[in-house]
């Protein structure tokens, strides 16, 4: 389809009388980029390599070159050519883009979005480039998952312990038992992650009772600070006991 849109162009019409009547013209160049566009990608390879064979430094043809190779799926080929352009001419945008797409498509995801921000360096405010630099970069460091959040890092641990134990009657005990016991083996059959886990949380639950217990005594009185602090105490547990095992 591709040649037969090229053939009712009058414009690649032209140029290819221009090249057949002088096969030194560099307007071989034009000729290419022409038949790439309109999806001739076969012959504007042809036109391309006859033209280079004269005109090797011509960097745009070489450059159309290895954009009709990507679209034939070429990719070493037009890697190769759009490597030459870039080490020539390191802020040729349309070869950038070009080995950016290359790499992506060979599940190069790092390399590609260097490329692609360089691209975007060059075209600043490109939309579309925007997009693709921002959604490969999702790609390449996908945020953490939540669900791999631990409890602990979602409460001040050590600050509640040191918060209970300074305000209630049992804050020496209830301390001591927020500490780790090293003399404490976990089962072998058992993995060391979860047994340190259950060992936690049997703590906190004898803990938690104890304070209740001091509290709940006639005449004791409770603080505002130290309710607060009792509060998060019982929510961190709650998240501990809805954690899977």
């Amino acid at each position: 389809m591709g040649r037969a849109v090229a053939a009712d162009n009058p414009r690649v019409l032209e140029l290819r009388r221009r090249v057949q009547a002088d096969p030194s013209s560099i307007a071989f160049a034009q000729l290419a980029e022409e038949l790439r566009r309109a999806g001739a990608n076969e012959e504007a390879i042809d036109v391309c390599q006859a033209g280079l064979a004269r005109h090797p430094g011509y960097l745009s043809a070489r450059v159309t070159l290895g954009r009709a190779l990507l679209e034939l799926g070429q990719l070493q080929d037009a890697h190769v050519e759009l490597s030459v352009v870039v080490a020539n001419a390191p802020d040729n945008l349309a070869a950038i883009r070009g080995l950016a797409e290359i790499h992506q498509r060979r599940g190069e995801l790092e390399e590609a979005l260097n490329y692609y921000r360089r691209a975007l360096d060059l075209a600043r405010h490109d939309p579309e480039l925007e997009e693709t630099v921002e959604r490969m970069e999702k790609q390449v460091s996908p945020a953490a998952d939540d669900a791999d959040v631990s409890v602990e890092a979602l409460f001040d641990f050590d600050r509640l312990v040191e918060q209970l134990g300074a305000e209630t009657p049992h804050g020496v005990q209830a301390l001591d038992a927020f500490k780790p016991d090293t003399s404490v083996q976990a089962p072998a059959d058992l993995p060391e992650a979860s047994a340190d886990r259950d060992d936690a949380f049997a703590r906190l639950e004898t803990a938690l009772r104890d304070h209740e217990a001091a509290t709940s005594r006639p005449g004791a009185t409770l603080s505002a600070e130290d309710a607060a602090a009792l509060g998060e105490l019982e929510r961190w547990l709650d998240a501990l006991k809805s954690t899977p095992r």
